[in-house]
Order: C-alpha cells, then structure tokens, then sequence
C-alpha cells in the first residue's frame, strides 16, 4: 500500500514538473514577444507635436499597458504595478538596488507582468527625488520602457485615498504614484541632453561656488570685525584686489603699521595691480595705528584672515574660468546673440536662464516656461471671497531668479524698459508696486526670449513698447 502511494506520488510531481516547464517556456516565449515590442516614448515623441494635454496623456495609457510606480530612493528602489483599471497585478511591492544589476532585475520582474497579463507596453511613472531618479531614468528609457514622473505633492495629498491612513512609507507609495500616471496626472521627464546638459551643470557649479565665496566673505568680515574693527573705513570694499592682496599677508593692525605705507604699495605693485587702490595706504594705515580690536588670540586669527582671502581670490580665478566656458556654449545656441541685445540682459544673465530653460522645442507656448519658472498667476477664490493673485513659486527656482535678476537689470540699463517701468507704476487704473512691476518685467523678457529662439527674430524696442497704453488725444498729436 505504501509502495502504491509513494509511485502515484512521484508520478504526480512529475507531471506538476512537466506542467511548470511547459509553462515557464511558454512564459518565456511571451516575455520575448512582449520584449520585442517594447518602445519607449520620451518629452521628443510626445510633447513637440502640439501641447501634450490631460486628454492626451489619458489616451497614451491604453489597455495592453503594465503601468508601474517606482518610489526613488538613494541606495534602493521599490515598485508596484497595476493595470488601467488600477487593478494590482504585482504581488506587493518589490525591492531593487541602485545598480545596473538591480535596474536588470526590475527591467525582468515587469517583462514577466507583462507577459503574464497579456500587456505590451511598459510605462514607469516615479516621484522626482532630487538626483537619484536620473540614472534610473535615463537606463529604463534606453532599453524600452516609458518613463513619467509625477509631482511629489500630489503624492501626499492622495495617500489617504489607497486606505484611509494618513500612513506614507516606501511600499506604499509605488501603487499611488502608478495611480497617478493611471489617471492622467502625470508629466514627461526632461534630462538636458549635450549643449544644454552641459550649460546645467555649468550654470549649478557657478551657482554653489558663488555660494562658497559669499561664505568666506562673511566669515572674512567676522574675523575682522573681531581684530581690526575699523577695516570698513580702512579698505572700503572687503573683496576687492587691493583688500585680499593685503589680507594675504595679514590683517592685524600691528602687522600692517609695522608694513607702513611703502609695505602696502610693494604688495600691490608685486600682485601687479593698477588703479586708485594705491591713494588708500596712508588712511589704513591710520587707521591700524587706532585700532582697538582684540589682542588675544590675535595669531590664530590672522591665520584664519588668510585663508579665507586666499580662499575668494582661488575661487575668483575659478568662476572667472566656467564663466568664460559658459558664456562660449551659451553663444552656441541659435538666436541667442539676438538676446543679448537687450541692454541690462548680459551673458551672465542669459546664460542662466538657459541652462535652466533647456532645449525650446519642448514647448509650445510661453507659459509652459512660466509655469515651470513657477511665475504662473494663482487666486484661491470662492462665492464672494475673491483671493489675492500672486505667483506659485512652484517650478524651477533658479531659473525664476535669473529671470529676476535679467527684470532688474533691463529696467536700470535699458530706456525701453524704462519706460515700462514708468507706466506700470504711475497709470492711473491698477497701478503696480515693485515687487508685481519686477515680475511683470521679467515675465515680458520671457516672453522676448521665447520668441527670439523659437522664430529668429531681432528684438525689436519700439514693438516692445505696444503694451504701453497712451491717451487717444496724445496719439492723435
């Protein structure tokens, strides 16, 4: 009796092993179909054709698409997936490394969804963090599926919706970021690609040494104001050439009445500076000679003073070199001299604005780049109530300062806008204050730009002006 059990047994679990390899190489033939099919679509594909609109982006998830959310992390990534119906498929959310072994593994874990669900197509969506969803992105869309992202605040605001808790973690996010992308709320992922990934970086890299510069200079001025109280009237400006050639040597009112006048003209004459710098020896000097900073500690001060002057002149010679890189690449770009013929809009400025911008082609209308500026008008009214109108500050920040920075610039060196100045603040009906003229000013130069690069255009000042509404009897004379 036994020995009849154990044969029907193994019998049983020979067919079980027969059915399970018939099914696994039938698996593989429809993982190898649906592979072959795979494309990924991109911002190029889908969003320079016309704009790409919340009907469209509900029609480009369609029924043979897996759909599935990826919550980014630094070191490891989970994802879900559900069907358009918003059906999980997934069997809880799976985990995977931040290398291409790991981006191989969840690449497999969907082919086989795909296939199991008689799905063809695989979009991505995923929650921008900072800068570790790049690699990841960049990787999917090369080997064939569509990647989307989502926007980090419409996460939170929907995570209740999944099961009533206010609970937010790393498996649960995935199923509502894919809901998400199931719905239509979703957008394209632009990473800036050759002369304008390059601009980026260059643009970032200036951004955080400038950054360390101001730093040091603040530092700078406590450690003086701590042993020679009196610089202010002494140098004038703290990081001019005269000023760090002198703090390389030192700051301490003894050392530098001990120079005397004829020691601080050698140091400028061997740093071979020229200019009014050398008329200011004798009044530092003087006023060394009345000092009443601090005596102790004096040494380990000095020390300090000299490394943060080396320091801004290392980091001068630095910004002064991506600059020029910067400047180059930024002429590059076709019509971009057109722009810098508005006076107050510099290399510099423009430079910024479009490293942060990136490529033109991506969008079909001026306040798309408004938007993404985060310069886009809001009110919250409602009945009655009736909410004041001021910019979101959602998008990308350093591009709304640099279109600030180019409003403030143009309204001081350009007579045209000049005059816009003076008509948004003196008209009689809705008059502007600084803050709202600033915006409406650099608002109007995106808009120049946008045009310039999308058409070729020479910028025009008298065309410019049109938005300037005169008297009918002063146009009339």
């Amino acid at each position: 009796m036994n020995v009849k059990t154990s044969k029907a047994k193994k019998q049983v679990n020979l067919d079980n092993q027969a059915i399970n390899l018939l099914s696994k190489e039938e698996l593989g033939k429809k993982v190898e179909v649906v592979e072959k099919e795979l494309k990924s679509y991109t911002w190029r594909e889908l969003e320079t054709n016309g704009k790409f609109a919340k009907n469209d982006k509900l029609s480009f998830i369609t029924d043979d698409m897996l759909i599935v959310g990826c919550d980014v992390g630094s070191e490891t990534h989970y994802i879900r997936a559900i069907d358009v119906r918003g059906r999980e498929v997934s069997r809880g959310a799976f985990e995977f490394s931040n290398t291409e072994e790991g981006f191989e593994n969840a690449r497999t874990w969907m082919l086989i969804l795909a296939a199991e669900n008689g799905k063809k197509q695989i979009v991505l969506g995923l929650e921008p963090t900072g800068h570790y969803w790049f690699a990841l992105a960049a990787w999917m869309i090369s080997n064939g599926i569509s990647v989307v992202q989502v926007n980090p605040y419409a996460v939170k605001q929907s995570k209740e919706i999944e099961d009533n808790s206010q609970r937010k973690d790393d498996r649960k996010n995935p199923k509502l970021i894919a809901n998400l992308v199931k719905d239509g709320n979703y957008g394209m992922p632009y990473l800036p690609e050759k002369i304008y990934a390059d601009m980026r970086r260059l643009s970032m890299f200036r951004d955080q040494l400038t950054e360390d510069r101001i730093r040091n200079i603040n530092r700078l001025h406590r450690e003086l104001k701590i042993y020679f109280p009196e610089y202010m009237d002494a140098f004038g400006k703290i990081d001019g050439a005269f000023t760090l050639e002198v703090l390389k040597v030192s700051a301490i009112p003894t050392d530098i009445v001990a120079l005397g006048t004829d020691g601080l003209r050698n140091i400028w004459h061997n740093a071979k500076l020229r200019g009014r710098g050398y008329s200011r020896a004798h009044e530092i000097v003087s006023c060394a000679e009345k000092s009443v900073g601090l005596t102790d500690g004096i040494d380990a001060g000095c020390e300090a003073m000299k490394w943060y002057a080396g320091q801004i002149l290392k980091l001068d010679v630095q910004l002064a070199a991506i600059e020029s890189t910067l400047h180059k690449k930024c002429r590059e770009i076709p019509y971009a001299e057109n722009i810098l013929a508005i006076n107050g809009v510099g290399e510099n400025i423009l430079s910024g604005i479009l490293a942060e911008m990136g490529d033109i082609s991506r969008f079909d209308d001026v306040k798309e780049i408004q938007k993404l500026s985060g310069m886009g008008l809001v009110a919250c009214s409602s009945g009655k109530h009736k909410g004041q109108t001021k910019i979101s500050h959602r998008g990308r920040k350093r591009l709304r300062y640099w279109l600030f920075q180019a409003a403030k610039s143009a309204v001081s060196h350009a007579d045209e806008f000049k005059q816009l100045h003076e008509y948004y603040t003196t008209r009689a009906d809705n008059p502007l204050k600084k803050m709202q003229l600033l915006i409406v000013i650099a608002c109007k130069i995106l808009r120049i730009v946008y045009t310039i690069l999308k058409t070729g255009t020479t910028y025009d000042r008298q065309k410019m002006l049109k938005d300037i509404k005169r008297p009918v009897s002063s146009q009339a004379a």
